[in-house]
Parts: structure tokens; sequence; C-alpha cells
């Protein structure tokens, strides 16, 4: 340990025995959404081989069996994970109390298992009272600019946006591509009214908790879990929102501002990242290991 406020931490081990479960987030944390992290998958499998309880916690706008199949081609094992939680999840209950309301989906048709199997009255977006957003149609080339044509005239007309995933960047290899949030960013600023289904959002850490006590076989209380994550305004903000300790991966979304001279973790930057939390990281590690 050192005297900085947030210690960085050569691993995972030194917490591993103080809590019963971790809730790890899943891109830029296990893997990059090109290859996996070997130290990740590592660390997690030697916790549940110490007892404790992974739940992975992803704002994928996909439901968890659509996940567990892109890990299994990413060569994660299923032996470093008990569960899966996606914000697709909640999206699709969110998705059954609509009836036949006008919908209209904005995202790739990679996102088509989020409404597989479901009855839904969809129409183009300047007739629709829903908006269920999923991501740019093509995350290689469009920025959140090119929607403002069709966002814009959805929020004055008052439809609702439903973002089911609140990320707005993610990485995929070595770079940032836009999700979701970025868009739901840019319709409130329209004026339109968004309804998010992930973290840092209540309803995804109630599915988490409902998943580890289906796991456990009991109640597994809030001061007994760590959230395990690289973004600030999702992983971080919602651990705390949700009353759960947390644990900064560095090595994400954020590295360059934590990186000081010879590309190295500064721990003093690392500490400003924080200096305004009431409730910061109980520590940090650069790169999921164990």
């Amino acid at each position: 340990m050192t005297n900085h406020r947030i210690p960085l931490l050569p691993g995972s081990r030194a917490l591993a025995g103080t809590y019963a479960a971790w809730l790890c987030d899943v891109w830029g944390v296990v893997h990059n959404g090109v290859a996996a992290f070997a130290g990740a998958v590592d660390a997690l499998s030697r916790y549940r081989d110490g007892g404790g309880h992974v739940v992975l916690v992803t704002n994928a706008p996909r439901p968890a069996p659509a996940i567990k199949a892109q890990l299994e081609a990413l060569g994660i094992p299923d032996g470093a994970y008990d569960a899966v939680v996606t914000s697709g999840d909640v999206t699709r209950e969110m998705l059954t109390r609509i009836g036949d309301t006008p919908i209209a989906h904005i995202g790739p048709t990679r996102d088509q298992p989020l409404i597989d199997g479901m009855t839904l009255n969809f129409t183009d977006p300047d007739k629709a009272e829903i908006i269920l957003c999923t991501g740019l149609s093509d995350d290689t080339v469009e920025t959140p600019d090119d929607y403002a044509d069709i966002l814009a005239p959805c929020a004055r007309r008052g439809a609702t946006m439903f973002c089911a995933n609140p990320d707005v960047v993610v990485q995929r290899g070595s770079a940032l591509v836009y999700c979701a949030g970025a868009l739901a960013a840019e319709y409130e600023k329209f004026g339109g009214k968004v309804v998010y289904s992930g973290k840092p959002h209540a309803p995804i850490y109630d599915l988490c908790f409902t998943r580890l006590a289906e796991i456990a076989g009991r109640e597994v209380v809030r001061s007994e879990v760590l959230a395990v994550g690289d973004g600030m305004k999702t992983d971080i903000l919602g651990a705390r929102r949700a009353g759960v300790a947390s644990l900064y991966v560095a090595d994400g979304i954020h590295r360059q501002d934590v990186l000081g001279a010879g590309d190295a973790p500064d721990p003093a930057r690392l500490d400003a990242m924080f200096k305004h939390e009431n409730q910061p990281p109980v520590a940090a590690v650069f790169g999921l290991s164990w």
C-alpha cells in the first residue's frame, strides 16, 4: 500500500478475501472487443477458485446469451464467471411493457438478438413514440453528428429514447468507438427524454443482486460486493450509487489521464481524478490481474 488516496496495486489478490462477489465490467477490462485479456481471465478464475462469485456486468445492448457466445468466441472460459448481466437484459424487460406503442430502432444489425422473439410495433423514426437506441449503425465511420437530422425532430415531437447502452465510447482493439450513450447525450441536448438501461443506473444493479442471490443461495449484501471497472461515469459512479465498493481499472478508456513519465501509471494523477469523490475506489490496478 502507499500513502496515496487511491492505492495502485500490482494485482487484485490483496482484495480477494475481503469480498464475497465481484461485479466485473467486460469491455475494456476482460477484453477489448478483439482479444481477451489473459491477466483478467486468470484473475477472475483464481477468485472463483477461492470461493468468490463473479457476475460479468456489461452495457452491451444484447441479452446475456449473445454475450456469452461472444466471450466463448474470444476464448474466455465459462469457468471465469458465474453469470452475465447485460443492459440488453434490462432493456428487454422494459420493452415487454410498451404494448403496441410505435417504436423505431437506431443501431447496427448485430443488435437484433435484443428483440428476437418479441412482438413490437416497429415504424420509422418520424412516426415513433419510442426510439430504441442500441448504437450507431456503423460505428467504424459514423459520429453522433450524423444523427442530428433524425434525433432533433424526434425530440421536438416528444418521443422517448430507450438507451440500451449508456456507454459513450468503448474500446475496440486500440481504438475508441461511439456507443448509444453518445447518441443519448445528443438527444438530451435537443430536449429529448432518455430512459437508460445499464450502468450507472439502478435497474442493472438490482438484476445483478438477483443473480447473485441465485448463485450464492442467499442474499448477498452490498458491503460484500466489489465492482470492477474502467469507466468513471458508468462503473465507478454506478458502484457508488449502488452502495458497493469499487476497484478502478486504470488501463482502460481513461488510461491517458493516468499515465505519467515513461508511459507509466502516475499515482498522483490517479488521486487527482478522484479528488472530488466522497466515495472513491478502494484501490486501482493498471489492468486487471491476480
